[in-house]
């Protein structure tokens, strides 16, 4: 893994595979994903509005990002260190700067293009620390000593009302306004994505996926996946198969980033 800062210190190793499925209803497939292990850049989308161009923006989103970031990196030149909040800071600009795109897109493109954008959950994995930029209701899942903790909060009004304390997490996963997204990549108005760093270990699994993953599974079911697969390619298959036995009631993305020792090797695999 080549990393944006600390390049003398001891680096973490990473292998990382991504998968991306029609599911068992949908006529095709509005989700992406992208793996990069070399520049440690990973990202899921997914497709939303204008008709049948919600495949166009999540495209956008995972065939413009990458170079935007790299582009980004390259001009910000050698942070202070890879837990530098300037990362993450150049994150959620370049998320920004795609928004940007796929709204300007949308606009000029043919009448029912219109309104069209995606979700989005974008990790860099430097030397030891992953940032993580979100809009929507993809998400990212920490798994460590076998615990699955999400790192982020879906931007829907149900979401809203729940962090505000007004109904509980059950009462959201229910709730008519689930999926009514209050910061999507594409929307008109100026809205950031969020942003935050984590400090990884040997042994982390880091998960991005969409919600056509996590509203078919439970948060316990993808936690055994998690414990029980191995190679993150296997990981992928397991949750993509889990979620379409269930139902498969959306297309399903699932991202599986592995956090190794400094003597392990590194794998890529991304379709979708």
């Amino acid at each position: 893994m080549t990393a944006p800062g600390n390049r003398g210190a001891s680096q973490l190793r990473i292998q990382a595979s991504g998968l991306s499925d029609q599911g068992c209803l949908r006529a095709h497939n509005e989700d992406a994903c992208f793996v990069d292990v070399e520049h440690g850049i990973f990202i899921v989308a997914d497709g939303i509005g204008g008709h049948q161009y919600g495949d166009v923006a999540s495209q956008m989103v995972v065939r413009e990002l990458p170079g935007i970031l790299r582009r980004r990196i390259g001009a910000a030149g050698e942070p202070h260190g890879d837990d530098d909040p300037a990362i993450r800071d150049l994150l959620v600009q370049s998320v920004a700067e795609v928004s940007r795109h796929v709204h300007s897109w949308s606009e000029q493109a043919l009448p029912d293009s219109r309104g069209m954008g995606a979700t989005i959950a974008v990790m860099i994995v430097t030397n030891r620390h992953a940032h993580i930029a979100h809009m929507g209701d993809s998400r990212v899942y920490l798994f460590r000593a076998n615990e699955l903790r999400a790192l982020t909060q879906d931007h829907t009004i149900a979401g809203l009302l729940m962090q505000n304390g007004e109904i509980t997490s059950r009462e959201a996963e229910v709730h008519p306004a689930r999926g009514r997204l209050t910061r999507y990549v594409g929307m008109e108005a100026e809205v950031e994505a969020a942003s935050r760093t984590v400090e990884l270990l040997p042994g982390d699994r880091l998960l991005l996926c969409t919600d056509g993953l996590w509203g078919m599974i439970t948060d316990g079911y993808m936690g055994s996946v998690l414990s029980q697969c191995g190679s993150p390619a296997d990981t992928c298959n397991a949750l993509v198969a889990a979620g379409n036995a269930a139902g498969g009631r959306d297309n399903l993305t699932a991202l599986v980033v592995d956090v190794m020792g400094e003597e392990g090797g590194h794998e890529t695999q991304s379709s979708g």
